[in-house]
């Protein structure tokens, strides 16, 4: 063989091939794609493959190994990266991964300096170095909710790593609000690769570990895979943060898919690749809130179970090995790959999981672009609050030792040290004794001691505290002047203070069951299309997932419930919660806005039912317009019904009582046995608790005594004896009341508890709906100024999906045009190859796409098609869902039925058709997951201009609306033994056959929501990041393609 200016002469006539040598262990060679892609080089007919093998590479000394032309050597377990080194200074061969870089891989605190020093975006991260275990480092802050390194702070969710890396355990610690808790992640073992343990709240102490930023992905990670730094190959799976459960194919191997890369995550690939000098080599991307971060660096890594990766990788690897030793055949491609031949048909990838299947399809030209969805969460222990006037020392201490020493600042509580010092206070402050057993007490004093054992009862419920679950307010009433410590002058100090302690309204088993059901029916019925339907969207990144949660812990996890049956994950709660559902209370929480109307609309409530009389709209007939009527739906005998409703609840009372002194006699002092139930851990279940129902004791987590105070409540805050007066806006609290107890607790067989639930839900379907309002008028101003940001928002998401669509549609005209032009140049010039490598000025290209508008921070990242095998590589779903409260779905039904009433819209027929509006009027409650859905289709064959190119459908469901007294058989069963009501099915709001445009939407709501503006403002969009967009390589080497190979010929085949 000849050698020239360090080259290799080859080609035919017999001439010597240049030998690549494989110094790599065995176990790494003989892998799957290592064997495809040296095939391919080795048919080239160019290449001499010499394996080293493990006997030479870790017995035999480097004088004696093969001598090669271009090496490839990497590390692995085992493997003698010295010797590699030494060998490699002896012989000089090419190097596809340079050697010395490849110590910096085992260090992770080195990977991300080494990162940072060339630009690339990586987490907000802090080292935390220990010489021996456990060893105690002043810079170094544990608390409850976060991690404090050299000042730096990191709350939960933050993740934890080790330094050394080939320790591939690393643990995300998850905040009490959320349940708290930790998630390990771990290479893969069998379909697992994470686990969640509930009770680890405190970090690793026995080595050094790298704390960074957790970053919400959406629940899926992005590999990306370089050859050289001019190819980059990235691919998605879902990320094992969510529920650590591998998605397998038919053939077991781990489902992942091909995704595009933006410009600005080509040149991060570049960088990498350049940064560490390894040509192969694969690193894992974050993308979160419209940024891509590095997170690790791995070296050499190869894609799996794609034939068009391998014929990619073995050209590139060709050119580079050319590159260096016969640099003029660089460029030159036979006009067929010689293994493309005998080259294998990719099977079909099918999911062996059950139920991803898609029920119902429509027409060839209309394709489903968005579904948006406002839920209300799942079924709930009832909502309780205790107030009580505090003037003890210890609780006054407390609420100026976390309001910063104000003495008239407002405390709240909602951490797990802050409740816990209130407990402990409250220890120290109950009486010993029991009420009743004080003949000379005063009532007030008795009425004290009951609320401050109430307290202490509702702080130790669970075993620990989360903040998600109970929250109290300490507000000062009174204040003295006292002198100074200090002698100089006076100051205030608080001596009462009104104590105010908010609990229950937790998500139950029968809840969560509700949420995760209902997740379930939506991935099943609500998208159209490929057989293994929306989890395939999901995966290949053409499905736009994000899910909203106002503030509350039970609507959380309702969210993160419906998530895990939308998606099929599996696991606990909290890793969900954390990683897919993003909170906004200013959208989802607070009736702040509409306070003084609705106080009106009660107070006319309360005169309506308590005088018996009715108010008639004379310019409208209540009998074809019943809903026009004030105060609709109320029953005509309600002021009876009332004093009926007072009588009931006080027979229950009582027996709860009778329970409740049962109990209390059972107890030893301290009052502080109460049956142990773990209220985090009871998220994890499904199933009722039925040690605790066979024991005689009530569902979930309450004692007798707090069922008692709960009666009790209602009981006094119902009717007050003394001056004889109703509150009627506790009449939904007794029927909440009614309906879990029957539905949860019907084994301590209550009497009369049957006849007072009806009673209350008859009132209840008539007080409920008009506290919102107690005519359409009414309704739609409450309901406007309730639902106003949200009404706004869900514009936006229409807007920006129409806008997105026309884009595509755009787009794939132009690439149609550019396809004929490509045809005509094809037979122009039948020899010419494609161009392999992205030009590097692409790759410089600024910019990382457009960023959506509705929260300013969200990417628009596709399915790259030239290696998916996915039937319809350009359909993309937008889905944004609303988990809310009772409130938020009566305002924005509201809105939908009502908004023609307005004086702008004067003669405009309503959204709802007339048979929609006579069904809602009959509905009388929106139960737990009763939920509103808008979809918007596009109709491809219609030209961009028609309205009716975009079509919306409304549909609603009543939820869990079905009584605890059902009498089919069945149904009784049923809910005897699950304590879970079923969802009631969605409901057209619209004539079969009708067509509602997205433009007379728009025009409907947008006098009721808030104006794009008033959003915070997004970023200008670098320009359309559709589809075809994204893949800006593919159209620009497509545009280029023949071009520019005939342009680059002359100078002898160089591109």
């Amino acid at each position: 063989m000849e050698m020239e200016e360090g080259g290799v002469s080859v080609g035919g006539g017999g001439e010597k091939k240049i030998k690549i040598g494989v110094c790599v262990m065995e176990k790494k060679v003989f892998s799957a794609p290592m064997g495809e892609i040296l095939d391919r080089l080795e048919s080239f007919g160019e290449f001499e493959i010499l394996h080293f093998g493990d006997k030479v590479i870790l017995e035999d000394p480097i004088e004696s190994w093969p001598i090669c032309d271009c090496l490839i050597a990497f590390h692995s377990s085992g493997y003698p990266l010295e010797k590699a080194q030494a060998y490699a200074a002896l012989r000089k061969p090419f190097l596809v991964n340079e050697l010395d870089p490849q110590y910096l891989l085992h260090d992770r605190r080195k990977v991300y300096e080494h990162l940072e020093m060339y630009g690339i975006p990586v987490p907000r991260y802090a080292c935390v170095n220990r010489t021996i275990p456990n060893q105690d480092l002043d810079y170094f802050v544990e608390e409850e909710d976060f991690v404090e390194v050299n000042g730096e702070r990191f709350w939960k969710p933050f993740v934890e790593k080790p330094v050394n890396g080939d320790d591939h355990s690393i643990m995300i610690y998850y905040p009490s609000s959320a349940g708290g808790g930790m998630k390990e992640l771990f290479r893969k073992i069998g379909n697992r690769s994470s686990e969640f343990h509930p009770d680890v709240r405190r970090v690793r102490r026995e080595g050094s570990y790298i704390y960074e930023e957790f970053m919400a992905t959406g629940g899926t990670d992005v590999k990306v895979y370089t050859v050289g730094p001019e190819y980059a190959h990235a691919e998605a799976r879902k990320s094992p943060v969510v529920d650590g459960v591998v998605m397998r194919n038919t053939d077991g191997k781990e489902v992942r898919y091909p995704v595009l890369l933006t410009p600005a995550e080509k040149q991060m690939a570049r960088e990498v690749c350049i940064a560490f000098r390894q040509a192969v080599c694969g690193f894992d991307l974050l993308r979160s809130e419209g940024c891509s971060y590095v997170c690790d660096v791995n070296g050499w890594s190869f894609v799996k179970n794609s034939y068009k990766y391998y014929d990619d990788a073995a050209c590139v690897l060709r050119k580079m090995c050319l590159d260096a030793k016969a640099p003029h055949l660089s460029s030159t491609l036979p006009p067929t790959l010689p293994w493309k031949v005998n080259e294998p048909v990719q099977p079909n990838e099918g999911l062996t999981r059950q139920g991803s299947g898609i029920i119902g399809t429509f027409g060839q030209s209309e394709e489903l672009r968005c579904v948006i969805a406002v839920v209300r969460h799942g079924d709930r222990t009832p909502k309780q609050k205790v107030k009580l006037k505090v003037t003890e020392e210890k609780l006054l201490n407390l609420m100026l030792k976390y309001n910063g020493g104000k003495p008239r600042a407002e405390t709240k509580l909602k951490s797990a040290v802050q409740l816990q010092d209130l407990l402990d206070a409250t220890r120290m402050l109950v009486p010993r004794t029991r009420p009743g057993r004080e003949s000379d007490s005063d009532a007030e004093d008795l009425e004290h001691a009951e609320k401050l054992r109430q307290v202490k009862a509702v702080l130790e419920e669970g075993g620990h505290f989360s903040g998600i679950y109970r929250k109290v307010q300490l507000k000062p009433l009174k204040w003295v002047k006292i002198p100074k410590s200090d002698g100089e002058g006076e100051e205030e100090r608080p001596v009462e203070a009104l104590m105010v302690l908010k609990y229950g309204g937790v998500l139950t088993h029968a809840g969560r069951k509700q949420a995760e059901e209902l997740g379930r029916y939506f991935r099943n019925n609500m998208y159209p299309g490929e057989g293994t339907g929306l989890l395939r969207l999901h995966s290949t990144y053409r499905h736009d997932l994000k899910i909203y949660s106002s503030d509350e812990g039970r609507v959380q996890m309702s969210a993160a419930a419906f998530a895990k049956g939308l998606l099929d994950l599996e696991g606990q709660l909290t890793p969900i919660l954390v990683s897919l559902v993003s909170k906004d209370s200013s959208m989802l929480d607070g009736l702040d806005n509409a306070s003084i109307e609705m106080e009106a609309a009660k107070a006319r409530l309360n005169e309506i039912v308590t005088s018996g009389t009715k108010m008639i709209d004379e310019h409208v007939s209540s009998e074809e317009y019943p809903w026009m009527t004030d105060g609709a739906g109320l029953p005509p005998n309600a002021h009876e019904l009332l004093r009926e409703l007072v009588k009931l609840t006080k027979n229950v009372t009582e027996q709860v009582r009778l329970l409740a002194m049962d109990e209390d006699e059972n107890l030893t002092e301290p009052y502080d046995i109460i049956p142990p139930y773990d209220q985090a851990k009871a998220l994890g279940k499904t199933n009722i608790d039925s040690d605790r129902i066979a024991s005689g004791l009530p569902c979930g987590s309450e004692g007798f005594l707090l069922m008692f105070a709960r009666w009790i409540k209602l009981a006094r805050d119902l009717y007050n004896e003394r001056k004889d007066r109703f509150d009627i806006t506790q009449i939904p609290d007794v029927y909440d009341s009614c309906k879990y107890d029957l539905l949860h607790n019907s084994h301590l067989d209550l009497k009369g508890l049957d006849e007072l639930f009806k009673v209350a839900q008859l009132l209840a379907d008539g007080v409920i709906p008009n506290e919102y309002g107690i005519n359409p008028q009414q309704k739609l101003k409450i309901g406007s100024k309730i639902a106003r940001r949200l009404m706004g928002k869900i514009l936006i998401d229409l807007r920006n999906t129409r806008e997105e669509a026309m884009s595509v549609a755009e787009l794939k005209e132009s690439q149609e045009q550019v396809s004929l032009s490509l045809s005509a140049s094809q037979k122009e010039d039948r020899n010419s190859q494609p161009k392999l490598f992205i030009n590097s000025d692409e790759l410089r290209r600024p910019g990382t796409g457009d960023k959506d508008e509705d929260d300013d921070k969200e990417t628009k990242y596709r399915l790259d098609p030239k290696y998916a095998n996915v039937k319809t590589p350009e359909r993309h779903v937008r889905t944004r869902l609303y988990f809310t409260s009772e409130s938020h779905i009566h305002s924005l039904m509201n809105v939908l039925r009502y908004c023609n009433l307005d004086e702008s819209l004067q003669g405009e027929e309503s959204l709802i058709c007339q048979n929609a509006l006579e069904r809602l009027c009959k509905t009388k409650e929106l139960d737990y997951m009763s939920y509103i859905v808008l979809r918007l289709f596009e109709n491809t064959e219609v030209s961009l201009e028609d309205p009716k190119r975009f079509r919306i459908e409304l549909t609603f469901s009543r939820g869990a609306d079905l009584s605890p007294l059902e009498n089919n058989d069945d149904e009784a069963e049923s809910l005897l033994r699950e304590h879970t009501l079923p969802i009631m099915g969605p409901e057209r709001l619209q004539e079969v056959g009708s067509c509602l445009t997205l433009e007379t939407m728009e025009k409907m709501v947008r006098p009721f929501a808030m104006p794009p503006e008033d959003f915070p403002p997004a970023s200008t969009p670098v320009g359309f990041s559709g589809y075809f967009s994204k893949s800006a390589a593919v159209l620009e080497r497509l545009v280029n393609l023949f071009h520019n190979y005939k342009n680059s010929s002359s100078s002898n085949g160089r591109t």
